[in-house]
């Protein structure tokens, strides 16, 4: 379809309580706005003062997720790729620190000429031309903003007020749609709207009148209850939509489908509707994951398995090779620090395949080492992500190589054998974030009868990095003579990318993330062949 000539905006803002789904909304949205012909793309608003979620503890905000551009950016992210199967980047995540910090910098600078800096204009204007910075590149027909946090929060008003800043602005060419909940109360067996009804007077005292209203519920909402809603909140009929529960968030977009979201919002937008959709490949996914005919179990092994936010990108990976593989894949989630050497042959035995999975931090190594121990001796698959592949490396050291206390120098600083380390351009660096590789790198496959290369079936890759220690060389020679193979290189340092064991069943470690690059429509190879030898 042709490029329209002015980019539209669509802001998605939440309301009574968090956690409703806003980052699936926003993604189903704009998987359904991309099916008919539109170039779409998704970023997040997120209000807290951290300039990334980089430094920030997964406790506190879940898993960090890596753009290609090498940002650490909300897993919303995460969602926003896995639904468009498009890259995000820098430009797709703004934090209020990031704001702040921008409007500071430029009052140092003097760019204000010595204007008092207030939060309007000053701020606002910066928010306003972060929103409109990607839909200025002319590469798409529709941004969708996602803003964090529930309406009424003080940390929002700022981006509210931008809203209704832009609104005015751009008139026909930018739209509110509201989420809200519409609680149940069992007692009564009642559906109520009042919460929904004061989120929005929240919204229209901050100047905004939404346009959209997206109600989520459990139960059906009755047409009386959304003529009521309508009434209340100054929206018409059809712009009443309800978000019912479903098993997976990947059955999302076809009951916005279903309540002609995407129909209506084309239409508040002036933008013609297309009578075809094209979401083929999509029910097509859909129906390989309602429809398995195994099951495989895979033991993720970490130390915040508690939250399972905090690895949602190896989750949903891992949903995506199942569905490719026709199979369930039941996740055992295992936490690091809960594995001894007197329980970790019974914890593990039951599985089909293992994954020990990133972190950072000396917490729960004892367990992970172990793990992969076990791994390696029982012929079971084992995939090692990151902190994952050290972890294989170490305990290779110490159990195969004879080397006692072998360990990484982030978790042993004075260890005799470093299998694991900063390189020495590293070393001298003090700011946190100085030693990190972030973002895409490419990788050269050295052996081609490797798994890895079967996998992938090329012989150069990219993946995305986030880690700062490094496969200490010096030991290269000693684990290929014992059986641990460099099976990827990348070019330009000649870091380890890759080892693998070659006489075992699925034995690979992987320095990168490779879960941040799986999406519905195309599955992780690294992760479909390890399903596939899970299965086996």
């Amino acid at each position: 379809m042709k490029k329209l000539s002015d980019t539209r905006y669509i802001f998605v803002t939440g309301g009574v309580t968090s956690s409703l789904g806003k980052g699936i909304l926003a993604s189903s949205l704009a998987k359904l706005l991309q099916s008919r012909g539109y170039s779409v793309t998704i970023q997040k608003l997120d209000p807290y003062i951290n300039i990334d979620p980089g430094t920030l503890n997964p406790y506190e905000h879940g898993e960090c997720f890596v753009t290609e551009d090498g940002a650490e950016t909300d897993l919303d992210l995460g969602h926003y790729e896995r639904f468009l199967n498009e890259a995000t980047s820098q430009a797709n995540n703004v934090t209020t620190g990031r704001i702040y910090q921008s409007v500071i910098s430029k009052e140092r600078k003097g760019d204000y000429l010595g204007k008092t800096v207030q939060i309007i204009p000053h701020i606002t204007d910066e928010i306003k031309r972060r929103i409109k910075m990607l839909g200025s590149k002319g590469k798409y027909d529709i941004v969708v903003t996602e803003i964090g946090g529930t309406v009424g929060d003080i940390e929002s008003l700022p981006y509210i007020e931008s809203v209704r800043q832009l609104k005015w602005e751009l008139g026909s060419k930018a739209i509110v749609i509201h989420l809200t909940l519409v609680p149940y109360l069992a007692a009564t067996g009642e559906l109520k709207t009042k919460p929904t009804q004061h989120s929005v007077k929240q919204l229209l005292e901050e100047g905004v009148q939404p346009d959209i209203l997206v109600l989520r519920t459990e139960h059906n909402i009755e047409a009386s209850v959304r003529e009521k809603v309508a009434l209340f909140c100054n929206v018409s009929i059809d712009a009443v939509v309800q978000s019912i529960n479903v098993p997976t968030i990947y059955e999302v977009p076809l009951k916005m489908l279903d309540e002609k979201l995407d129909i209506t919002v084309l239409k508040k937008l002036g933008l013609p509707v297309h009578d075809k959709i094209d979401l083929s490949s999509w029910n097509d996914f859909l129906t390989r994951l309602k429809n398995p005919t195994k099951t495989v179990e895979i033991g993720l092994v970490g130390k915040y398995v508690e939250l399972h936010d905090a690895y949602k990108s190896i989750a949903e990976a891992l949903i995506h090779a199942g569905a490719e593989n026709r199979c369930k894949v039941d996740i055992k989630w295992i936490h690091s620090e809960d594995i001894n050497n007197s329980n970790y042959t019974e914890i593990l035995s039951k599985l089909n395949g293992i994954i020990v999975a990133p972190g950072f931090g000396h917490r729960g190594m004892k367990g992970k080492i172990l793990t992969a121990k076990f791994a390696r001796e029982n012929n079971v698959p084992y995939f090692g992500i990151c902190l994952g592949m050290q972890v294989a490396v170490i305990e290779f050291a110490r159990n195969v190589l004879k080397m006692e206390d072998a360990d990484s120098t982030e978790m042993s600083p004075k260890t005799p054998y470093p299998v694991i380390d900063l390189m020495e351009q590293q070393k001298g660096i003090t700011d946190y974030g100085g030693t990190m590789r972030l973002g895409a790198y490419e990788c050269r496959i050295i052996e081609s009868e490797s798994n890895v290369c079967k996998a992938y079936n090329k012989l150069t890759i990219h993946e995305r990095h986030r880690h700062r220690y490094e496969f200490n060389d010096a030991y290269r020679e000693k684990f290929i003579a014992a059986g641990m193979i460099p099976v990827g290189i990348n070019p330009d340092t000649d870091l380890v990318e890759i080892i693998e064991i070659p006489n075992h069943r699925w034995f690979v470690g992987v320095q990168f993330h490779p879960e941040y690059r799986s999406t519905v429509l195309n599955p992780h190879p690294l992760f479909v062949d390890f399903i596939k030898n899970s299965l086996e």
